[in-house]
């Protein structure tokens, strides 16, 4: 009987044992899959918020309307539509002024009225982008203010590399790059590639910044480090702005500049048509003459930018050489820019190397749109083309340290891309109105100038 009992007691105490770690189990797993759920709804709580928001206004609040600028429009015009008065109007302007010019609004570029839901007609907000990352918000309201703001960007590092079958231009296109790469390339290798002499087999490696607003791409790219490659020779380009300084340079790996004193030629992109010549049939007079200087095919308009450093020496028109621009860039070199559609500077103003200082035209004794570029040394002109400028200054020692750790990084990181053609480029996340006929005369097939 007694060890009835016993067994009794046991078989109780082992169910409550049972009862009690069931109990607690399920206690522990609610918890637990209460907390992902309770994070969830909070994350679907911001989103809605966020979602409701639109240039840091609450979108619930409002009826809204996209437009954009039409043509011979401007902001009083746009406001009056909206049963803004003139009054308000002129304070509006007032208050712009030290944020954003109203006269600047340009045709195309998108606005957003905000309007009360009572379905008045009477504007409270007008926001104006721009461009893809700023907008000016005014509020039309009794307190009639207006500010600038940001849309959030975030930053990638993109890598792009290929090799040339027929052109620069398609060969960024084949791997997935943007076309205007090859302006950034000529900037940064103009003073040591020629461009003008691209052949097929020639290849590039490109690391840089990209910034996104959303999924798209805004503004220009910042490149990193790049390589390419010439008839064999590897150049190679790093970004460097030692601590302290305000701006950076492009040196190659052994810490030389890039820039020279002059660059190759006062165009980004075109063809050369004509060279120095001590004889040459000129194409109008039909006469043989000396052309001492070099001609740059381009299509009108394209912008035309000084070699150096310089002063404008002269900015006029003459029958002959149309409108032109000399600059004096020391005691002992000079270069000229002919025929061209306007100038951009004027006599005695100072430029830099890369200014816009005018625009392709045919002025003066021109067949077509074009630049003549001439050159002088002490005084006599001669070919640019076979002129051997000097580089910059380098990195100093006391960077060089510093320099090389950037640079190896760099270098991992160009060693990585292929320049195999059909590779897309690859990014990951750093931090958070292309001229199309300016390409045309660039083909590789039969051509040494091409790019």
């Amino acid at each position: 009987m007694k060890i009835k009992i016993n067994a009794l007691s046991i078989l109780v105490l082992l169910s409550i044992s049972l009862l009690t770690s069931f109990l607690t189990f399920s206690a522990f797993e609610s918890n637990v899959s209460d907390k992902p759920s309770s994070l969830a709804e909070n994350n679907a709580v911001a989103d809605e918020v966020i979602s409701e928001r639109l240039f840091g206004l609450p979108v619930d609040d409002y009826r809204i309307e996209n437009s954009t600028i039409k043509r011979n429009e401007f902001l009083s015009t746009i406001l009056d539509r909206y049963q803004i008065d003139k009054v308000t109007i002129a304070k509006l302007v007032k208050a712009s002024k030290p944020v954003f010019d109203v006269r600047n609004m340009a045709a195309n570029k998108p606005y957003t009225v905000f309007f009360a839901k009572d379905n008045s007609n009477k504007a409270e907000y007008f926001v104006y982008q721009p461009n893809a990352v700023d907008y000016i918000v005014y509020d039309l309201r009794d307190s009639v203010r207006v500010y600038k703001e940001m849309k959030p960007t975030r930053t990638t590092v993109e890598t792009i590399g290929g090799t040339i079958t027929n052109s620069l231009y398609e060969a960024l296109q084949e791997n997935g790059g943007n076309p205007d790469m090859a302006v950034y390339l000529s900037n940064i290798f103009g003073g040591v590639i020629d461009f003008y002499s691209i052949q097929k087999g020639d290849w590039f490696k490109i690391e840089y910044d990209r910034q996104y607003v959303g999924d798209e791409p805004v503004g220009a790219i910042k490149v990193r480090s790049a390589m390419f490659s010439q008839n064999g020779k590897e150049y190679q380009a790093h970004y460097f702005q030692p601590e302290g300084s305000s701006e950076g340079h492009y040196y190659d790996e052994n810490g030389n500049s890039l820039q020279r004193f002059f660059l190759k030629a006062p165009l980004k992109f075109s063809r050369i048509t004509s060279k120095f010549s001590n004889s040459r049939l000129h194409p109008i007079l039909k006469v043989r003459k000396a052309h001492l200087g070099t001609d740059y095919a381009a299509p009108k308009g394209t912008p035309i930018i000084a070699t150096g450093d310089g002063v404008v020496e002269d900015s006029r028109y003459t029958s002959a050489n149309g409108n032109f621009v000399k600059i004096k860039h020391n005691k002992t070199y000079s270069t000229q820019y002919l025929h061209m559609t306007k100038t951009a500077v004027k006599r005695g103003q100072r430029v830099k190397q890369g200014q816009v200082i005018g625009y392709v035209g045919s002025t003066g004794l021109a067949t077509g749109p074009h630049v003549c570029y001439r050159f002088w040394k002490n005084g006599v002109q001669v070919d640019p083309l076979r002129q051997n400028f000097q580089r910059t200054e380098p990195i100093s020692k006391e960077y060089m340290a510093s320099f090389r750790q950037e640079i190896q990084r760099n270098q991992n990181t160009l060693a990585a891309i292929t320049t195999e053609n059909g590779v897309k480029e690859t990014r990951f996340l750093a931090y958070e109105g292309r001229p199309e006929n300016l390409f045309k005369y660039f083909n590789s097939e039969g051509s040494e100038n091409t790019l």
